[in-house]
């Protein structure tokens, strides 16, 4: 039985009942010329309250049928419908809760849908290359010596590309996991700057660190290497010639603070809120010819969440920009 007859039968009912028990009581106690005026009286009042009734039932049910049709516009491919909040406070709740899940609902799809566009556009060049090369191999127009070593960078990057893809799908999806055990970070650190040695020597960047040797995290290791990899490899390509960047953790009550330090040209306006978006590049260090599919810092965040972390990125007063994340210290 749909809602509009359970309330017709509601009003029916309300108003009824009442009714029956005045005439009942009206035909005990008066003679019938004075119960013929009761009827009457009665009469004209059921109506006039079972329209109003009435009324009010389709008042109510009025936002319900735009809830309906926004929802069935919904489970038929249109994201942007929605439900106008009007009508009672339960109605316009429900409504609210309706229109977030279905806002929620188009930002998730508009995100895959980038990412497709994206990552296809990203995989595309690397192949459109090594197509290329192979074609000229089969015409004859170079030795294979020639381009072993391109083949090789360009399979790198689609390597590169196709870990990171697979990397934000576990996080998307909550199935990523942590090896979670007690490490000290002040060896995640070491190893991460010998990593990234020879590049910040080859453009002249010094790499330094300030943390306590006894600081000890409970973490993914491999993961948070993955995220001070990154974190650094952008900080070495924006800094300047015979510039620095540091690594700097400070203790908290139940956590640590990692920052990542450069003295480059710091961030554009608007870049931190933004830079960990995935697929953004707003500067060289972000440009296709270097590499990178701009999914770093995306990835970056989320691996440092899966901690129960945040990050964050700002400029530095002193010039050049900082970026930092926190992460649980082991228990006592």
């Amino acid at each position: 039985m749909s809602v509009r007859v359970q309330l017709a039968v509601l009003a029916l009912v309300a108003v009824c009942v009442p009714l029956a028990a005045v005439l009942a009581s009206g035909l005990v106690m008066f003679p019938m010329h004075d119960f013929q005026k009761i009827l009457l009286v009665s009469v004209l009042s059921a109506l006039v309250a079972l329209g109003s009734a009435l009324a009010l039932g389709r008042r109510m049910l009025r936002p319900l049928a735009h809830l309906r049709a926004a929802s069935r516009n919904l489970a038929g491919g249109d994201l942007s419908a929605r439900a106008p909040e009007t009508g009672p406070r339960e109605l316009r709740d429900l409504s609210a809760s309706f229109n977030e899940m279905a806002a929620s609902l188009e930002q998730l799809f508009d995100a895959r849908r980038e990412l497709v566009a994206w990552a296809s556009h990203d995989l595309r060049t690397p192949l459109a290359s090594l197509k290329a090369m192979i074609e000229a191999l089969e015409d004859g127009l170079a030795e294979p010596a020639e381009y072993l070593e391109a083949i090789r960078t360009q399979t790198e990057i689609l390597s590169g590309l196709v870990d990171d893809l697979f990397e934000l799908a576990r996080i998307d999806a909550g199935a990523l996991t942590l090896d979670l055990r007690d490490a000290p970070l002040g060896e995640l650190v070491s190893r991460c700057l010998s990593s990234l040695g020879a590049e910040a020597r080859a453009r002249e960047v010094e790499l330094a660190s300030q943390v306590e040797a006894h600081t000890i995290v409970r973490v993914a290791p491999d993961k948070v290497e993955r995220v001070l990899l990154n974190l650094l490899a952008n900080a070495v390509r924006h800094s300047p010639r015979n510039g620095e960047v540091a690594v700097v953790v400070q203790t908290d009550t139940n956590h640590v603070i990692v920052t990542v330090e450069d003295g480059g040209e710091g961030l554009v306006p608007g870049a931190s809120q933004r830079m960990f978006d995935r697929f953004w590049r707003e500067d060289d260090s972000r440009a296709r010819s270097s590499g990178g599919a701009g999914l770093g810092l995306a990835i970056a965040k989320g691996l440092v969440e899966a901690h129960g972390g945040t990050i964050w990125a700002e400029n530095r007063s002193e010039g050049g920009a900082r970026v930092a994340f926190t992460l649980p210290l082991a228990p006592n």
